[in-house]
């Protein structure tokens, strides 16, 4: 008969890999350090080979230990999930779901979605945490996230997604600068100018570029910031224009400034909102499922705190101007 080792011991094991530190993994694990190293000690003697290298500053992994800690995530992850599908069969999203989001989206987005989903589905609990797309990619493969919320095109070869919704670009700038006087502006206009983006790491930046149809540090002037609201007190500063995605505007980014939106004139990029989670997982129909809600959720606040209506009439008339001439 095989002894096959304990989720006890793999979720040390994991933790002990997340911390470095047989003290801090412990208060993680919420046990004892003694505790936690005779799991660790335990499941070495289990498996007849050492997984750690223990000295006295630091804790390294044997090679052996780092293959046994990718298992040991899948395994809990499909541990977890197991018990996640078991609740779900008392009905659709129930109980734990850890939610990533990018902080582009988030703070404008978020808000009113979960006010509907806890309407919708008030046994649901979530738990949320932002980062930026790469650090949640990488936590949703390494099982510390169940579904993610980021902006496409990015590289999620390794990940399920379900396309969302589309969100424009709009180009933002002061009330007396040139390109505020069209009712749209050309793509090509912004060359040249000094535009202000998210710094490096944002995927956001990229995607804003994408749109004006301008390369990388190419045929315009960038400075960067560290994040939208920075970018539009930049911009209120008199240093530039940046372009801000229609979730921004619509969350009310630009409340209480001066400020002034612009469309891009057609063809303009967009990026799109989509779910990622994790491929074979058990709770693909409730990542659907809130998939469905929040596309749902976006639709019905269309028009909130964006540009005026006013505003987007003179914006169609500009475009359908554009196009005929």
């Amino acid at each position: 008969m095989i002894h096959l080792p304990t989720l006890r011991q793999l979720r040390h094991l994991v933790a002990l890999h997340e911390t470095g530190h047989f003290g801090r993994a412990a208060q993680a694990a919420h046990v004892t350090q003694s505790t936690l190293s005779a799991s660790i000690k335990e499941l070495e003697t289990l498996l007849g080979l050492a997984l750690v290298d223990r000295t006295s500053r630091r804790v390294t992994f044997t090679p052996l230990g780092l293959a046994t800690v990718e298992r040991a995530r899948r395994l809990l992850n499909e541990a977890e999930e197991l018990v996640q599908l078991a609740k779900s069969a008392a009905g659709p999203l129930a109980g734990p779901l850890r939610l990533g989001v990018i902080p582009t989206i988030g703070p404008f987005f978020l808000p009113a979605a979960l006010a509907r989903l806890r309407r919708r589905f008030p046994r649901l609990r979530l738990f949320l945490r932002e980062e930026l797309t790469e650090r949640l990619l990488a936590r949703l493969a390494g099982g510390e996230l169940d579904v993610a919320l980021i902006a496409l095109p990015y590289g999620t070869g390794g990940f399920e997604t379900m396309a969302l919704f589309e969100d424009c670009f709009a180009l933002v700038s002061r009330k007396g600068h040139r390109l505020a006087k069209a009712a749209a502006v050309r793509p090509r206009e912004l060359a040249g100018e000094p535009l202000l983006l998210l710094e490096e790491g944002h995927c956001l930046r990229g995607h804003a570029l994408s749109a004006c149809q301008l390369r990388e540090r190419g045929g315009a002037a960038v400075l960067e910031a560290t994040s939208l609201h920075t970018l539009v007190q930049m911009v209120e500063g008199g240093l530039g224009v940046t372009l801000l995605p229609e979730l921004a505007l619509r969350g009310g980014i630009l409340r209480g400034t001066s400020l002034v939106t612009r469309p891009l004139t057609e063809p303009a990029e967009a990026r799109t909102i989509a779910l990622a989670w994790r491929r074979g997982t058990q709770r693909e129909h409730e990542f659907r499922l809130l998939g469905e809600e929040l596309i749902a959720a976006h639709a019905a606040g269309e028009g909130t705190h964006s540009a005026s209506r006013s505003e987007r009439r003179a914006a169609g008339r500009g475009r359908a101007r554009t196009a005929a001439s």
